[in-house]
């Protein structure tokens, strides 16, 4: 019997809240008082003050000017980033090594004219493996070709904070096939220009 009761007392409680929630008071608007429009309201309410804010200025000065650099410098220097990417040549190493031929040093030479010119751009070399190998001695030896190449052109005068190495190992081949032709290929170091 006292479960009924609380339970039917419980009832009306919820039913009285429901009621007074449906009963919230509402705004009525009359018929001929209308809504005014929220312009229209701030345009009538009385001025503070008669100072008029002025607008923000846009216009760029020298100095936003320099932080900001317009279409045709952003395109000159991308130009300049195809430019010293395509004069950039790999370099090819022999089997199970990562000792720099007299024919990489040589191209490490010429990459270094225009890495010179390019004072502020920066290149990052990947080293790379042919398939023979697991993958964890191929990430080393890409890893040791990559490095020897970076010191080769530090005594060449390019600052070593300009140059990143990563090692791919045999994850990215330049030539698939299972040939020494294709192994020489990808046998390699590239350079790729990660800032002008």
């Amino acid at each position: 019997m006292q479960k009924r009761t609380s339970f039917y007392f419980v009832f009306m409680l919820l039913v009285a809240l429901f009621m007074t929630a449906g009963c919230a008071k509402q705004n009525v608007v009359k018929k001929d008082e209308g809504i005014v429009p929220a312009t229209v309201a701030r345009q009538s309410e009385p001025q503070a003050s008669s100072a008029v804010t002025p607008p923000v200025q846009t216009a760029t000065t020298p100095a936003t000017q320099a932080a900001a650099p317009s279409a045709a410098q952003q395109a000159e220097k991308a130009s300049a980033i195809v430019q010293l990417q395509s004069a950039l040549n790999k370099i090819y190493f022999d089997f199970d090594s990562s000792a720099l031929s007299e024919s990489a040093r040589s191209t490490l030479t010429k990459n270094a004219g225009p890495l010179t010119k390019e004072a502020t751009a920066k290149v990052r070399i990947e080293g790379n493996c042919d398939e023979r190998g697991s993958a964890e001695y191929n990430l080393a030896l890409g890893e040791r070709r990559a490095k020897a190449a970076q010191h080769y052109l530090v005594t060449l005068g390019i600052t070593p904070d300009r140059i990143s190495t990563i090692s791919y190992g045999k994850e990215k081949p330049a030539v698939q096939g299972n040939n020494e032709a294709a192994w020489a290929k990808n046998r390699r170091d590239e350079f790729v220009v990660v800032t002008p």
